[in-house]
């Protein structure tokens, strides 16, 4: 995310699937799909219910051994990389 006003939604195309503690996503709109493991789907499950940037760091702080950077680092390669497949828009507050 490169504006700090601009909310993370998921993109209108997509199709999700939770099976257990992984998702599958289809991008209808590209006809691809995408895997993701447990932690891509906790991080997938806190974007579609509105969570925001720091509010999905915070809760991988809380819920998985990781050190603070490595997590801020994996969670924003992991948002630009859904981002970069068309699954999740930017849209202004």
């Amino acid at each position: 995310m490169n504006k700090p006003s601009a909310l993370l939604t998921v993109s209108d195309s997509v199709v999700d699937a939770v099976l257990g503690d992984e998702a599958i996503l289809l991008n209808v709109a590209s006809g691809m799909y995408f895997g993701l493991d447990p932690v891509g789907t906790r991080i997938w499950e806190l974007l579609v219910e509105g969570a925001g940037k720091q509010e999905i760091l915070g809760r991988v702080l809380d819920e998985y051994d990781v050190e603070p950077e490595r997590a801020r680092t994996d969670v924003e390669a992991f948002i630009q990389a859904l981002a970069s497949k068309g699954l999740t828009q930017e849209v202004n507050r």
